[in-house]
């Protein structure tokens, strides 16, 4: 078995608190993200929050039309029947990424923190690999 991966995503507070009280348990995306079950997922809220406060882990990925997403997780989801066909809007296809193991951070790292440690980051528009080169990995883990 390969190295765990981890990578980095940015959610507003609402998901991340859903996630991390179990009413939460699929991240939806438009497009391919191209990680494998298994892979941590580390959140950073967008802000005001403006910091890593847990994880979870990548159970599976599953990879079907808006409708059949719906039907399948619309009650794991987080979102109304309105704002999940919003974000799907233009799409024939959308991921989801089945999530177990969520955990909030005892401390989270804020966006100042996150600077020291990594001088130009910036929180990601998709998201983010956090290789062993990547400065925020020891970070992450470290706080995990």
């Amino acid at each position: 078995m390969g190295k765990a991966e981890h990578i980095l995503i940015s959610l507003e507070a609402r998901h991340a608190d859903n996630i991390f009280s179990g009413r939460k348990s699929v991240e939806l995306r438009r497009r391919q993200m191209n990680v494998a079950p298994g892979t941590t997922l580390w959140i950073y809220v967008k802000l005001p929050v403006g910091s890593i406060v847990g994880s979870a882990k990548i159970r599976q990925i599953r990879c079907s039309s808006p409708s059949a997403l719906w039907r399948r997780y619309s009650k794991v989801s987080g979102l109304s029947k309105r704002e999940f066909f919003a974000y799907f809007q233009d799409s024939e296809q959308g991921f989801a990424l089945e999530l177990e193991d969520s955990a909030r951070l005892e401390t989270s790292l804020s966006l100042e923190e996150l600077r020291t440690v990594d001088e130009g980051f910036q929180p990601p528009q998709f998201f983010a690999r956090l290789n062993a080169e990547h400065p925020l990995h020891t970070a992450v883990l470290g706080a995990g």
